[in-house]
């Protein structure tokens, strides 16, 4: 059984991404134009890989927005979905600049997509998934599973649930299902965050 590729990022290429998603949005809602950083054209960050950008606030979910088909670098679609989170998730309302210290962000870099024909060839805590049918689409990450200690029919009736689909027609021979694996990484995780002294 073929497992998804996915890239390597070095320790340093997290962080300077986790950088240009909190300086991108920082930018933005400052009102000034985010600046790219100086990227190597050797770098695995100027490789074209869907992104997911995810904002916590404590332990609460405060936006996340990603991009499955990037067509640009991975550091300017990171850049790029990180505004999108703060001030596009409808489900939240916009981030504001007073909010930016106290939240956290984190990012999920995604192998290529594989066609699941077996849901067996699904792991939990290391696939995530995209379900669609026609016009309908819905994608949970591979974290969202572990987090509520899904197994793998839950995962596939809550990404159905996701995509507006009802919640087993993961079972329907048109509804196609793909898996991807991901690098996941925050900024607690390298303490990044300056979090005031008690």
């Amino acid at each position: 059984m073929s497992q998804p590729v996915i890239l390597q990022l070095t320790e340093a290429d997290q962080q300077l991404l986790l950088q240009i998603a909190r300086r991108a949005v920082q930018s933005y809602l400052g009102g000034e134009r985010p600046h790219s950083p100086e990227v190597p054209a050797s770098s695995a960050l100027t490789e074209t890989h869907g992104v997911f950008v995810s904002i916590h606030q404590g332990k609460q979910l405060r936006g996340c927005i990603g991009n499955v088909y990037a067509a640009s670098p991975l550091y300017r679609t990171t850049a790029e979905c990180a505004i999108a989170a703060a001030i596009g998730d409808p489900r939240f309302m916009p981030l504001t600049a007073a909010e930016l210290p106290s939240v956290e962000f984190e990012i999920s870099v995604l192998s290529p997509l594989h066609s699941v024909s077996d849901i067996r060839e699904i792991e939990i805590g290391k696939h995530g998934l995209l379900i669609s049918n026609k016009t309908a689409r819905g994608l949970l990450l591979p974290q969202v599973a572990t987090m509520y200690g899904w197994d793998r029919e839950q995962f596939l009736r809550e990404t159905c649930k996701k995509a507006g689909l009802k919640s087993d027609d993961w079972k329907h021979e048109d509804v196609v299902i793909q898996r991807f694996s991901a690098i996941v990484f925050s900024e607690p995780q390298f303490h990044l965050i300056d979090t005031p002294s008690r």
